[in-house]
């Protein structure tokens, strides 16, 4: 990790270095050893004493600050905070990922399953609903590429639905 100090109305010592650089050099084995730039500011306003680090990795910015009474504690807070961010986003890839076996489950036969993802809701288009008798939409959704046609029956005024039947038939449903 190539390291950046900037001291705002302080300055910055050996041990304050040391002691970042202890707590940043927890962060390389999440981020994969990959080149990463941590520009490390620490201010110092009345009896306040600012940490602010930022942690530039591949395409991605990580940023804590912390103000305290305790420039060490300062540190490590930021520390922290930037730590949870590298955490979340790390498990983010790790759901994302396809071949993960945390995303996949395991039966009792051993085999991977993968694990079902929650239905979703797609709305694909509006359909006008016409009045009509159910043998005219049943030629419709005949005539259609469409599996289905929601219709109005003229005689009952009610909705009802038509649609293909893998037999061959077609299917009626009616509230």
């Amino acid at each position: 990790m190539q390291y950046d100090f900037t001291g705002r109305h302080i300055e910055v010592t050996p041990a304050i270095v040391t002691h970042t650089k202890e707590h940043l050099d927890k962060l390389d084995r999440f981020l994969n050893g990959a080149p990463t730039k941590a520009h490390v500011i620490l201010t110092v306003e009345k009896r306040r004493h600012i940490a602010e680090i930022v942690i530039t990795w591949r395409d991605h910015q990580f940023a804590g600050t912390f103000a305290c009474m305790d420039m060490y504690q300062s540190v490590a807070r930021a520390s922290e905070k930037i730590e949870k961010q590298v955490m979340k986003l790390k498990e983010k890839f790790r759901t994302r990922s396809k071949g993960s076996a945390s995303a996949n489950s395991t039966d009792n036969s051993g085999s991977v399953v993968p694990a079902a993802a929650p239905a979703r809701i797609i709305r694909s288009r509006k359909y006008h609903v016409k009045p009509m008798t159910p043998e005219e939409a049943a030629h419709m959704v005949n005539d259609s590429p469409d599996q289905f046609v929601v219709f109005r029956d003229a005689e009952t005024d009610r909705v009802g639905v038509i649609y293909k039947r893998k037999d061959g038939n077609f299917g009626l449903i009616e509230p």
